[in-house]
């Protein structure tokens, strides 16, 4: 088993990033700031193709744990949205991608013939978890902290497992993830762009699918591992449809994004969340002996619901400041 494959993803991002940052690419690739952005300056959005780079430069020394049905949409997925990211894509061409790599993960890794009843809900599930890191990747650090705390909590679980392969395969997105963050903590140089966020996100859902498939956690751990993201962008979503605004319209309606309006900042924003993430990790990995599976995420279930209106009674109370 190649141990270094991690050290050779950091690297290998830090240093296609760099080199992007230096070149034409980098310029001309930028996120330009809006009424609903949360930063003032044009940042290049092209972190996501060294993200990418570092990922598969650490796979290619861990060949013989690869899988087709994962390799093969992550690179259809990264290659579609740096389409997206250079000349901008309709919203049904990306979905349609989106469903069409789901569909080779689930038909190429079995679970269709497992679990036939349930192949519409798993392919809704995995193309909400691959945009899920589009809706969160918007502000410094915190999509690329989800992905360091997420895809290392993954490894952690596999290797206590006896699934060396997996482990290592998880734990060099999680390098590539934190190689990422040297240029995109605050303040951040880079973004990821939907070249990063929309692989990472089906990632998320298939590597957490895996492990269930091969017995190494329940279904519920890669959904409390990755529940900092998951609460965040299900619940705005839900607030808007209530409200019935248009769901792919953009906004600033996420929690974190009221907090860095709030005047918390992205630095702060992003160390709170990193805490959420590490919590969320830990509890997954190392459950109280005996605690049944059901409490252990009524338990999150309560800490978000708190935090959540924690927030909201702040903001009301902000906007109540800045109307008056």
């Amino acid at each position: 088993m190649t141990y270094y494959a991690p050290v050779v993803a950091a690297l290998a991002t830090m240093l296609i990033t760099l080199f992007l940052l230096s070149t034409k690419t980098g310029q001309s690739v930028q996120d330009i700031p809006n009424e609903r952005s949360l930063h003032t300056a044009p940042i290049p959005r092209v972190g996501g193709l060294g993200i990418m780079g570092g990922i598969f430069s650490a796979w290619a020394l861990l060949f013989n744990s690869l899988d087709w049905w994962i390799v093969l949409p992550v690179m259809l997925l990264a290659a579609l949205s740096a389409v997206d990211d250079v000349r901008g894509l309709p919203v049904r061409l990306r979905l349609l991608g989106q469903f069409g790599a789901a569909l080779l993960a689930v038909l190429g890794s079995g679970l269709a013939s497992q679990y036939p009843v349930y192949i519409p809900l798993l392919l809704i599930g995995m193309v909400w978890m691959t945009n899920l890191y589009n809706f969160m990747d918007g502000s410094d650090g915190l999509a690329g902290g989800m992905a360091f705390f997420g895809f290392t909590a993954y490894g952690g679980a596999a290797l206590m497992g006896g699934n060396e392969g997996l482990a290592m395969l998880n734990f060099s997105v999680g390098a590539a993830a934190l190689g990422f963050l040297y240029f995109n903590f605050h303040p951040a140089r880079v973004f990821m762009g939907d070249a990063g966020s929309i692989p990472l996100g089906f990632l998320a859902a298939i590597m957490g699918l895996s492990g269930w498939q091969q017995s190494l956690w329940s279904l519920w751990f890669p959904l409390l591992v990755f529940s900092p993201f998951i609460v965040d962008a299900t619940a705005t979503l839900l607030r808007r449809v209530r409200r019935g605004a248009r769901v792919t319209e953009a906004h600033r309606e996420h929690y974190y994004q009221r907090l860095v309006q709030m005047g918390y900042g992205h630095r702060n924003v992003a160390l709170m969340e990193y805490g959420v993430m590490a919590t969320a990790s830990v509890l997954a990995i190392f459950r109280l002996p005996g605690m049944p599976e059901w409490l252990t995420l009524l338990f999150a279930f309560t800490l978000y619901l708190t935090l959540m209106k924690m927030v909201d009674a702040r903001w009301s109370a902000f906007q109540h400041v800045e109307k008056s």
